[in-house]
């Protein structure tokens, strides 16, 4: 009788470990750009609201939205690409082209008026498109999204984001933060 149970044991534990190995063999190291994207300075894309003001012109002080080719319609000077641009870029833009016939000194500023959104998908009570808040972490995001479902793993989320032109995805702590555009994949617990 003691053998069998000493047999079980070694079988429950190798299962265990070879459970273990299998959930590991798929995890990835997170990529240093993926951290590194949080100090680059934020740039527009599809889904930003940009808050526009010319200063002395009231006509063209506008929130104007970055449309899903990436480009903004602006007054007088038509479209103007703002995908892959910081906002003081944008002001640069718009400046000289505003220079250019319309406006003999613009004095333009740019300024977010409301983030592209963020996804969460997987194991949380509401899963979907969400409002991006400067400072979000993880665990903000999973809260926005009615907390975890009860069969969720509850100690990190893979985060897929887009960094240098690349997509990458790391597995990463809760209290890490998002930005926008993210996508939140929260995974099935084992046990």
């Amino acid at each position: 009788m003691a053998k069998i149970v000493g047999k079980l044991s070694r079988f429950i534990l190798l299962v265990v470990t070879g459970l273990a190995l299998v959930s590991c063999a798929t995890y990835k190291p997170v990529d240093e750009a993926f951290h590194e994207a949080l100090n680059f300075p934020y740039v527009l894309d599809s889904g930003d609201r940009i808050r526009i003001t010319v200063f002395g012109q009231t006509d063209l002080s506008n929130g104007y939205s970055v449309d899903k080719s990436g480009h903004i319609a602006f007054p007088l000077i038509g479209s103007v690409a703002a995908r892959g641009q910081t906002p003081k870029q944008l002001e640069g833009i718009i400046a000289a082209k505003l220079r250019n016939g319309y406006i003999r000194d613009p004095d333009v500023s740019a300024e977010i008026e409301r983030y592209r959104p963020f996804f969460i998908m997987g194991e949380v009570n509401a899963a979907g498109q969400y409002s991006y808040v400067p400072g979000m972490t993880l665990q903000n995001a999973i809260a926005v999204a009615g907390g975890f479902s009860p069969r969720a793993s509850q100690e990190n989320a893979d985060v897929t984001r887009q960094v240098n032109g690349s997509i990458v995805t790391g597995r990463v702590p809760l209290s890490d933060p998002i930005i926008p555009g993210d996508t939140i994949y929260v995974r099935e617990r084992l046990f």
